[in-house]
């Protein structure tokens, strides 16, 4: 009986140590991907973006949006993308993040749009954000 009572002891004393580290309590970080969304007031008429997004973690993925390329620098806190091919309004990239419960902390900044002739565009009425 006291072997009986000492391995039931060293079972609970297990079970309640492993449930302790199994579950963060949902403090740990959420992996995912966040979206970059453009507002163009030249939807179909714009050929190429150069902006950047900047947060709290380096991004850990970026893909382009459908029908469109991306070329980003190397992926950290603060990164440049180019992205090509007919934008118009909606999502340009999706990036990966390390925690998208701090999805509210990134930004993106536009540096310049053009035209499919090259010329480049007024930023007026342009717009990126950054959602999950």
């Amino acid at each position: 009986m006291k072997r009986l009572g000492g391995w039931l002891l060293v079972a609970l004393a297990l079970g309640v140590g492993a449930g302790s580290c199994a579950s963060d309590g949902g403090t740990g970080p959420v992996a995912g991907v966040l979206t970059v969304s453009l507002a163009t007031p030249n939807a179909g008429g714009d050929g190429a973006i150069l902006f950047s997004v900047s947060g709290p973690e380096a991004l850990t993925s970026v893909t382009a949006g459908p029908g469109l390329r991306v070329f980003p620098q190397p992926l950290t806190t603060l990164t440049r993308f180019a992205v090509t091919g007919t934008l118009t309004n909606g999502a340009v990239v999706t990036i990966g993040v390390a925690d998208t419960r701090k999805a509210a902390q990134y930004a993106a900044s536009i540096q310049s749009v053009a035209a499919p002739d090259f010329q480049l565009r007024s930023l007026t009425g342009y717009s990126l954000t950054v959602s999950p």
